[in-house]
């Protein structure tokens, strides 16, 4: 692996990488997130997401192999930081209004993931990877849709609830 990319193929690969590991990392961290939410269509929309990951994640190592990659042995610095800073809001004294408030600000997960995937998307189309960039796309669009989802929660209901 190169520290730092010379061509365009290598910020691909990076992308890929970065992706891997970055959905790698949430499946680890939304379990905990929904054990911690209170508001039982917050929790469930967690439980969702961890299915939708489960499944952008094998999409990704679909592209992988179609590709050649090894996408494994990668540290993504910034969704470590993203999880991390989550889980540092999980605070034991918080009300379950303010504890959900502050677990719906998981979005910042969601424009991280919605940025990776667009440029990467970008990526493989412009290399010609059509069934690649297809794959990229359509997680681009359920990482859009829960974005969607967690937006409407927070704003029509969950915050309200917490002031």
């Amino acid at each position: 692996m190169f520290d730092k990319p010379e061509t365009i193929d290598d910020l691909f690969e990076m992308q890929l990488k970065d992706l891997y590991i970055s959905e790698s990392q949430l499946i680890d961290a939304l379990p905990l997130m929904a054990e911690k939410a209170k508001d039982g269509r917050l929790r469930a929309g967690f439980t969702r997401s961890l299915h939708e990951t489960e499944m952008q994640l094998q999409r990704l190592e679909t592209i992988g192999e179609a590709l050649g990659l090894d996408l494994d042995g990668y540290i993504c610095k910034a969704m470590k930081g993203l999880i991390a800073e989550g889980q540092e809001t999980m605070s034991e004294r918080a009300t379950e209004e303010v504890m959900d408030t502050a677990l719906i600000a998981a979005q910042r997960i969601e424009h991280y993931e919605i940025s990776d995937y667009g440029t990467a998307a970008h990526y493989a189309k412009r290399f010609g990877y059509t069934e690649v960039a297809e794959l990229l796309r359509q997680t681009l669009n359920e990482e859009q849709l829960t974005d969607t989802k967690l937006n409407g929660l927070a704003k029509n209901y969950l915050n309200q609830k917490a002031v």
